[in-house]
């Protein structure tokens, strides 16, 4: 039951039921809204990573610049670094023949073949 209440502001109805828009949604419609909302989160977010990774771009290092050395026995990576890099910092580029050859340690075997980034 619903009462009318008349006051100052105009006519009131109390109802439990009462929506002031007319429109309620059955459950695919709230389901129909929560997808268009997050379709729209997702679209937006995948625009705002590819701005954040607009100024990146992987360069391959030129064919020519590497050369390839056998590891002889008690030879480190410090040492193969010394023989390639007379003068300046060793420690760049014993990090670049990490990265170069993906390894995982430091650590080096006999007859290994290690890629050497000249410069």
């Amino acid at each position: 039951m619903s009462a009318i209440t008349l006051t100052n502001q105009g006519v009131y109805a109390s109802n439990a039921n009462f929506r002031p828009s007319g429109t309620q949604l059955n459950r695919r419609g709230r389901l129909a809204r929560t997808l268009v909302v997050l379709s729209l989160a997702i679209v937006l977010a995948s625009l705002v990573s590819a701005k954040a990774g607009a100024g990146t771009e992987v360069v391959p290092a030129a064919a020519g610049s590497f050369i390839t050395i056998t590891v002889a026995p008690g030879e480190t990576l410090w040492s193969l670094a010394a023989r390639v890099e007379h003068d300046g910092d060793l420690r760049s580029l014993v990090s670049e023949i990490v990265s170069v050859n993906s390894l995982a340690s430091v650590d080096l075997t006999a007859g290994q073949k290690i890629r050497i980034p000249l410069k």
